[in-house]
């Protein structure tokens, strides 16, 4: 076994290492380009940020074949911080990049600080309209905000549109020009004449500089996209709408030949070889720095308390983000390799990679799920297959930078298109006709206030609002506590005392002490792994759980699932009408649990039990 480790790193898996951190690698190239586009603060901040998190998360973090970097998520709340700090260094990104990155800095301390006072089993408790609201307008965000480049129109570039903001963008300027001058004590009537004298000195450069700025923000977020859309319209493209559409067509068509090959990267490369090739008159994408990333030392040199602290609440948004999106990600690995991850370390690991990404000007980033995936399925095992894809997007920064410089930005717009359709969850809104009222009014609230306002308030207000009406519910029904017991507190009731003695092996039975809600669902998750090998059959006893919410609902079914799958007969006893209408509308009854194996006692349950379940000893 000494051959098999070297520095503390486990090589018996070195083959399946490298192709899934390739293959991985390889997956985030166009997504990491994309994201960092979307950011605002360009394509080389994305590939920095899927390096240094890619890497270090993988090298610190507590799930072995995690695959992190730039996310949707993340991206969309980056998003936010990085418009409006850049509005206030009056559209210069260079002058706003080191206020930007101190808030990213921070954001990644917040969630190395989450780890080490283990808030990590805590995530739990972020009930699922909530997340399903916010995913779902991640995916709104994406896509409305794409449309504008997707078909060539930059609302800076439209000189009629930008004309429309110099009255505003004088009036910013003589406003600026009275702050600073009150903050140096000269606004008074002796000096006054000062101001006068700066204020005939403003150029016509400088009004159209502000207007421009002005305009990017009138036409930012979804309502601002929105706004522009009528004129984008009329100015659009062709030529780049073509690019974007090709690029969507060839994300999904090449899906339906293989899987084997990343559908995203065949369209970077086939369109962006189009656009090339022939020489089309397209608009490439932001310039990539050749070379090592360098630290930005305006973080230090240029820390202004001023211009961060609006956006430390928006920090916490972003590690608490990254850490959801992160463990869920690694829930995702774990039932693929049978494993268990390190909630906190895994924290940790991804707070010390955001910290580092943003000292490198990178964006942040968390766990992704799709690109975990792709190296699990790859062969990845251990967390070389994650520091792998990092390095290897490390070479192609470095050898390949000024090819990817040529990428056409519609490309990439075209790209996060796909990216939005996919993050959306279409399991939430399906779920809208049948689920209760306060959950659905949950998620439509989070959903609309985050398209259309902000993302960190929504999730705020969804979260208080969930744990009010959770609170109301609980205090409706009476329930004093709530427990899903596992397989080693299982203790007999009282009328499972005459339980065949020589069934014991045959058939496990399963108590659910009080309402299955998202507080409660983390060791029902699980319930396939505590069953013995032994049991055919799985007794559930639902007399005292009077009630079942979204996220129960979808932690049940997805457990009977692994049950059923595995040939394991499943019979529920006991059950009350609100969860069994939830479970009729999803389906779980009758497809994973017939009505001939619904009791309403035990005595009728064991009479079925002893007739229809053999000792196989």
């Amino acid at each position: 076994m000494k051959n098999e480790s070297i520095l503390g790193f486990n090589l018996k898996h070195l083959k399946g290492d490298v192709f899934g951190g390739i293959t991985a690698g390889i997956v985030a190239l166009p997504l990491a380009l994309a994201f960092g586009v979307s950011s605002g603060l360009g394509p080389s901040a994305g590939l920095y940020g899927a390096i240094f998190i890619g890497f270090f998360a993988a090298l610190f973090g507590g799930t072995a074949t995690q695959i992190s970097g730039p996310t949707a998520p993340m991206t969309a709340v980056s998003m936010v911080v990085i418009a409006g700090i850049v509005a206030a260094f009056d559209g210069e990104v260079s002058k706003a990049l080191p206020a930007i990155l101190t808030v990213f800095l921070l954001g990644g301390l917040m969630q190395v600080a989450l780890g080490l006072l283990g808030f990590g089993k805590y995530i739990k408790y972020i009930p699922y309209p909530v997340v399903s609201g916010f995913m779902t307008a991640i995916g709104v965000i994406i896509i409305v905000t794409q449309i504008l480049p997707c078909i060539g129109y930059y609302p800076k570039e439209d000189i009629a549109f930008v004309e429309q903001f110099k009255p505003f963008a004088e009036e910013v300027i003589l406003e600026n020009i009275l702050k600073e001058e009150a903050g140096e004590g000269l606004l008074v009537v002796e000096n006054f004449k000062e101001t006068i004298i700066k204020a005939d000195k403003i150029t016509s450069e400088q009004i159209l500089k502000e207007s421009q700025t002005l305009a990017g923000s009138a036409a930012s977020g979804v309502t601002g996209a929105l706004r522009v859309l009528p004129r984008a319209i009329r100015n659009i493209s062709w030529l780049e709408l073509l690019l974007a559409l090709g690029t969507i067509f060839i994300i999904y068509g090449f899906r339906l030949i293989t899987k084997a090959i990343p559908s995203t990267l065949i369209a970077l490369f086939v369109m962006s070889g189009i656009a090339i090739g022939f020489d089309l008159g397209y608009r490439p994408i932001e310039q990539i720095p050749s070379g090592l990333p360098l630290p930005n030392i305006g973080i230090i040199t240029n820390f202004n308390l001023e211009y961060i602290s609006p956006y430390i609440f928006t920090a916490l948004t972003l590690a608490l983000l990254g850490s959801i999106d992160s463990l869920l990600t690694s829930v995702v690995a774990d039932n693929m390799t049978k494993t268990v991850h390190k909630p906190n370390k895994e924290l940790i690991g991804q707070g010390i990679g955001n910290s580092i990404a943003a000292i490198f000007g990178g964006i942040p980033g968390a766990g992704a799920t799709i690109r975990t995936v792709v190296n699990i399925n790859a062969g990845g095992k251990t967390k070389l297959s994650g520091m792998i894809a990092a390095i290897l997007l490390l070479f192609i920064l470095i050898a390949l930078g000024p090819i990817a410089s040529r990428i056409p930005a519609t490309v990439l717009a075209g790209i996060l298109i796909t990216v939005g359709i996919g993050v959306m969850d279409y399991k939430g809104l399906k779920a809208i006709p049948y689920m209760p009222k306060p959950e659905v009014a949950i998620m439509l609230i989070v959903l609309v206030l985050s398209s259309i306002w902000n993302l960190v308030y929504a999730v705020g207000i969804g979260l208080i609002i969930a744990s009010l009406m959770f609170m109301k519910k609980i205090g409706d029904l009476t329930a004093k506590r709530s427990k899903v017991t596992v397989l080693a507190d299982e203790e007999r009731w009282v009328d499972e005392m005459d339980f065949p003695d020589s069934l014991k092996e045959e058939v496990f039975i399963k108590h659910i002490n009080g309402p299955l809600f998202f507080g409660s669902t983390s060791d029902f998750t699980q319930l396939s792994q505590q069953i013995p090998p032994t049991a055919s059959t799985i007794i559930i006893r639902t007399g005292k759980m009077n009630y079942i919410d979204q996220s129960g609902l979808y932690a049940m079914e997805d457990a009977l699932v692994g049950l059923v799958q595995k040939g394991k007969k499943i019979v529920l006893v006991g059950l009350s009408n609100q969860p069994k209408y939830m479970m009729e509308k999803i389906d779980i009854i009758p497809d994973l649990v017939p009505r001939e194996q619904l009791f309403k006692d035990f005595e009728s349950c064991l009479r079925w039990i002893k007739a229809n379940v053999r000792d196989v000893q």
